[in-house]
């Protein structure tokens, strides 16, 4: 299977309109270190994920659960040179907050973070599974898959045991947060390395070097993929290709394509062709 030949299919529930599920089948094509707005959760259906995340590279076998919080940097390819085949189901914190906090007992457990990234767990396992065929083959009702999206969040709370929020943020987080939030509130515009540092209250380079330590990424390919997340928004209610590409900052339709496939696996056409079926 070369590049051209992988397959990348996107369906979106229409029952949880904040749902969306990636049915995979790659060989030669590796995603770019990025992040989404969405929780991740993930099953290796046959062949091996290979990828980096949270600061080391992991290796997930056929089976594997991976789960990614919102924001969290990773990339992934397929390893041993053969055919890696998975399934992964997006889910907006919003959805997931209320859950968390009725899983885990605590109202400000809307805000948790998960801490496994590779998991071996075969109930966890299955309900990914039976919520990914759900939304696929749209099958059941809106309560079924609520119910399999809060078995996923039930068996994610049992995982961390007790959960606590954490009394105190160290420095550098909340610094980082504040240029991460800086960049959110103003993808659109021409953003520069001054103006996100200034948000951070950091000199420019001691910025540069924290935010590349902390996150494996630079600060313009965090912006950059908080533009193509924004655009994947805008072609979900149905904004026009040129237009969006255009208020979010790419020189034209090659460039937005090229910046979008390298997150999602397929040009921005291909995708709003997906989840508008």
């Amino acid at each position: 299977m070369s590049q051209s030949e992988s397959r990348f299919r996107f369906a979106r529930s229409p029952l949880l309109p904040d749902l969306t599920v990636l049915q995979a089948a790659m060989r030669d094509f590796s995603y770019d270190r990025h992040a989404h707005e969405e929780y991740a959760f993930g099953v290796t259906l046959s062949g091996r994920q290979d990828f980096f995340s949270s600061g080391s590279y992991h290796r997930s076998p056929p089976g594997n659960v991976i789960a990614f919080n919102p924001d969290q940097i990773h990339d992934g390819e397929a390893g041993d040179g053969g055919t890696l085949d998975y399934v992964m189901v997006y889910v907006h914190p919003q959805r997931l907050a209320p859950l968390f906090a009725s899983a885990l007992g605590h109202e400000a457990a809307g805000e948790f973070r998960i801490g496994e990234t590779l998991m071996q767990d075969a109930a966890l396992r299955r309900a990914i599974l039976e919520l990914a065929w759900r939304v696929t083959r749209e099958t059941g009702s809106r309560i079924e898959q609520e119910q399999a999206l809060y078995r996923i969040a039930t068996r994610l709370a049992q995982r961390a045991g007790r959960w606590e929020p954490d009394a105190r943020t160290r420095r550098s987080d909340a610094l980082l947060g504040r240029a991460k939030a800086y960049i959110h509130a103003h993808v659109g515009d021409d953003l520069s390395l001054d103006d996100i540092s200034r948000a951070a209250n950091l000199s420019k380079y001691h910025f540069l070097r924290l935010f590349r330590r902390q996150f494996g990424i630079t600060p313009h390919q965090y912006v950059l993929n908080c533009r193509v997340n924004a655009a994947r928004s805008e072609l979900d209610a149905g904004g026009d290709l040129g237009d969006v590409a255009l208020r979010y900052g790419f020189a034209d339709l090659s460039h937005f394509n090229r910046r979008f496939k390298r997150i999602y696996g397929m040009t921005p056409h291909q995708y709003r062709r997906h989840v508008s079926r």
